[in-house]
């Protein structure tokens, strides 16, 4: 999958251009709109990106979910090579530490990335500041006609590179919940 991104500065083109995507099969969970603008959004039907994925908490999550188990397996062994797990507590007091100091590692640097802007929105960062608005498409490769298609018939949308797209797994497991949810 590849990810599109165009920038506009207007909240009803976009509109426009996601309902064509969509009624050209293109699902909505593959469509994203990042601004500043949170109550602009909230006049219109878009879908926009969720404030957590605006911060950097996924990529510091997975630094500090490396260091916690690196954190984690070095206890374990030194543990082990000095002896402390042949006393009479055994293993449970090294296994607990290991957990604590791994749990703490991943809260910890999630926390860190609570604080800092995530790529996409410091890629963008001077249209966001100028209230201008960031429209993104992760499409399969049979689906890039479609989208060119679309994009032709509105000349307000500028293109803003390309980038990589949210994992096609995922995606499913996205549109799947989606459906679940409806019939629900």
């Amino acid at each position: 999958m590849n990810r599109h991104y165009y920038i506009s500065d207007n909240l009803d083109d976009l509109e426009q251009v996601e309902q064509e995507l969509s009624d050209s099969g293109i699902g909505i969970e593959q469509m994203h709109v990042l601004s500043d603008s949170d109550a602009e959004l909230e006049e219109h039907r878009l879908h926009e990106v969720p404030s957590m994925l605006k911060k950097d908490v996924v990529h510091w999550g997975k630094i500090g979910a490396l260091i916690g188990v690196s954190l984690a397996v070095l206890v374990l062994v030194a543990g082990y090579l000095s002896g402390w797990t042949q006393t009479a507590a055994g293993w449970v007091p090294i296994v607990f530490l290991a957990l604590v100091l791994g749990g703490f590692s991943l809260w910890e640097s999630s926390f860190f990335g609570l604080q800092r802007p995530s790529a996409d929105v410091r890629r963008f960062e001077s249209n966001l500041n100028a209230g201008r608005h960031v429209f993104f498409v992760d499409v399969k490769p049979d689906q890039e006609p479609v989208l060119d298609m679309v994009v032709r018939h509105h000349p307000r949308l500028e293109i803003a590179g390309f980038g990589n797209a949210t994992p096609a797994w995922w995606l499913s497991m996205e549109q799947a919940w989606n459906r679940f949810r409806h019939m629900m």
